[in-house]
């Protein structure tokens, strides 16, 4: 089991769920309009702690510049010891709900490369 901070709040998940997913199935209020392909930047946190190394391919093309700032939890799996702060909710929004069920699966292309392969290649 992988034990995650998020908000302050504890919540366990199965290593390598989707983050959103766990956010979510904790009770924690988070955002996912595009459903989770990495289309949208609603689902973003930032990590305090246990931030991966890896990144896949669509949320280093989605996020651009603002990596160093945010990530996307639709793209991350969850690890052991992450500690994550939620930036954007529903219930700041004007949303009347968190967006479409996010699938199992990380999509689009769920390979997943050393974040400084990634900056390598987009030079």
């Amino acid at each position: 089991m992988a034990r995650i901070t998020a908000d302050g709040k504890q919540i366990e998940a199965e290593q390598g769920t989707r983050l959103v997913r766990a956010l979510e199935a904790g009770g924690v209020d988070v955002s996912h309009r595009c459903g989770g392909f990495a289309k949208c930047t609603t689902c973003r946190v930032s990590f305090n702690d246990g931030e991966p190394s890896v990144m896949t391919k669509a949320e280093f093309e989605k996020l651009g510049d603002d990596r160093d700032e945010y990530r996307l939890s639709c793209q991350i799996q969850c690890a052991d010891g992450m500690d994550v702060d939620v930036l954007m909710k529903v219930s700041d929004m004007d949303y009347d709900e968190a967006g479409p069920e996010v699938e199992v699966e990380v999509t689009p292309d769920p390979a997943v490369f050393p974040i400084d392969e990634l900056e390598a290649s987009s030079e």
